[in-house]
């Protein structure tokens, strides 16, 4: 077991930086389209002790699909297990937004990570604050320790504009009783929370509390308990990865959440938090050089939950 870890990522990246390039910037989302394909980042930290990073890891990105991980955190904080009665924790196997599953289960989302289910989470923090973005944006410094981490507004304007198959979701939801506010302003709220921009060391920062028992370090913060932090773990590591959780779990062995706009975050529960970034996408929406550089990590260093 190497502990030797800022030479593991530069091994790491050194090695990934030789492959032959594969993958697609996620090009339906306008200011997703624009961003270098090449890019590439990698951060490791153990909260309170050390951390080490290697290429752009202070250069900001859209965490999109990231941002799941944490308003599910949000909601499970305010109402634990209730949540479940609206949508449920099994790994879909279908795309991220497919209507065909959420039709054939009668409107309750397969799992609060593909798109249908995270609809579900926004409506829910709308009825829990009366300010859920402002409260998403404070939740999301204080996650980080970073007052800097914003909303990237071109980016949720461009999707709010272009997302037709979630204004569809949504609408199949509210057919079905379980979508409780206006469509628009729960997909307004869904729009921005993607729209966070977070570099890969923020990116780890911000889920060190997953890493220590629901307290976050960087205020001293409990906002989960130990076993709802277990709990989020556990459904980062069976649904985090869209129809590819499995070989994520098989490959890398550790829980964790995707986005489109080519971050992964992983996390060792009681020890380290990993982030890389790079936005060249695989056919299932995840990162491939992501994928690729977290199986390397915990290949060397034993890391793996398994």
């Amino acid at each position: 077991m190497r502990t030797d870890y800022g030479e593991v990522l530069r091994e790491i990246a050194d090695a990934v930086g030789k492959l032959e390039k594969s993958g697609e910037v996620a090009h339906y989302i306008p200011a997703l389209a624009k961003v270098d394909p090449d890019q590439y980042a990698m951060f490791a930290e153990i909260p309170g002790k050390e951390c080490h990073g290697v290429g752009a890891v202070d250069t900001v990105f859209s965490i999109q699909s990231i941002s799941k991980a944490i308003t599910l955190a949000m909601v499970i904080e305010k109402k634990g297990e209730s949540l479940w009665e609206r949508v449920g924790v099994e790994p879909s196997g279908n795309a991220f937004n497919s209507l065909f599953q959420l039709e054939r289960e009668m409107g309750k989302p397969r799992n609060p990570f593909i798109n249908a289910g995270a609809i579900v989470v926004a409506d829910e923090l709308l009825s829990l604050y009366d300010d859920a973005k402002g409260h998403l944006l404070q939740l999301a410094r204080e996650l980080a320790g970073d007052e800097t981490i914003d909303y990237d507004v071109e980016v949720a304007k461009g999707e709010m504009a272009t997302c037709h198959t979630n204004y569809s979701l949504a609408h199949f939801l509210k057919s079905h009783g379980n979508l409780r506010n206006r469509v628009e302003d729960v997909i307004e709220l869904y729009c921005y929370q993607c729209s966070l921009t977070m570099s890969a060391r923020t990116l780890a920062r911000s889920f060190s509390f997953q890493c220590s028992d629901g307290v976050i370090p960087y205020s001293g913060r409990r906002f989960l308990t130990a076993s709802q932090s277990k709990r989020l773990n556990s459904v980062m590591l069976t649904c985090g990865f869209y129809d590819q959780a499995g070989a994520f779990a098989y490959q890398v062995g550790l829980p964790g959440k995707s986005g489109v706009g080519g971050g992964i975050v992983a996390v060792v529960p009681g020890f380290m938090s990993v982030a890389v970034w790079s936005p060249r996408l695989n056919k299932y929406g995840n990162s491939v050089l992501g994928i690729e550089s977290l199986e390397r990590f915990t290949t060397k260093t034993n890391l793996a939950i398994f």
